[in-house]
């Protein structure tokens, strides 16, 4: 039973089982790449140039709370088109790992649709429920990670006994493998940290993780009752 785990888990991230969690992920590449945060297109120019045309663009596409709460059209929109937008190489990898790691089972037991319109919904929520917590603001934020942390908080609700590699820098970075319910806890917590400090308004949008989180393992248990696939000791995660 743990082999056939293990072999379940490695399909689900290597197969072409999850077209949804594949096709989000070749999105927001594709969204990055040719928008100016990868600095790829000579159109939006070097130095100055480019930075005026990054935070232009940012502005457009991205959540600026004290916009969203006017009552335009266009800004209610943003929390939607902000999940495809990433602000740097950096930014745009760490958010596509975790997609890539932890969407692919989510979908597989949601399904398509299912998956998609919660990945959305959920992502569409916590950007609105950090903005509404920074409603002054005029900070732009983009970015997946509220949809992302959703995965997340679902994943530890379907599967808490997946086990998860981990690199701890205390531990010299050494590739360390714990069960979800150790690993995702942990994670959140230092949302929950980091979100406490963060005083001075937008910056990493360590609410939006936790709203995002807290969303995705309430919408699980709610869907899914106590009818969850990942209750098999010492099972893998690739």
């Amino acid at each position: 039973m743990i082999g056939n785990w293990s072999g379940t888990v490695r399909r689900a991230l290597r197969s072409p089982s999850a077209p949804v969690t594949y096709g989000l992920i070749a999105l927001c590449c594709l969204v990055f790449l040719i928008g100016p945060g990868s600095g790829l297109d000579p159109a939006y120019g070097t130095g100055d140039e480019l930075l005026a045309a990054q935070r232009a663009y940012f502005r457009r596409w991205g959540v600026v709370p004290a916009e969203l709460f006017e009552g335009a059209p266009r800004a209610a929109l943003t929390p939607a088109t902000a999940l495809f937008v990433h602000g740097s190489w950096v930014h745009l990898l760490g958010n596509m790992i975790f997609l890539y790691v932890f969407g692919a089972l989510t979908e597989e037991r949601m399904g398509r649709v299912e998956f998609t319109l919660f990945y959305l919904g959920c992502g569409y929520l916590a950007l609105l429920g950090y903005a509404a917590a920074n409603a002054e603001s005029s900070q732009s934020l983009v970015g997946a990670s509220g949809a992302i942390s959703a995965v997340l908080g679902a994943f530890l609700y379907l599967f808490p006994r997946a086990r998860v590699t981990s690199l701890l820098p205390f531990l010299f970075f050494l590739p360390l493998r714990f069960p979800a319910w150790v690993v995702l806890p942990f994670w959140a917590a230092l949302q929950w940290v980091a979100a406490g400090q963060a005083a001075q308004g937008p910056g990493v949008a360590y609410l939006a993780h936790l709203v995002g989180f807290g969303l995705g393992l309430g919408y699980a248990w709610a869907r899914f009752g106590r009818r969850t696939t990942g209750v098999v000791p010492d099972s893998g995660a690739g």
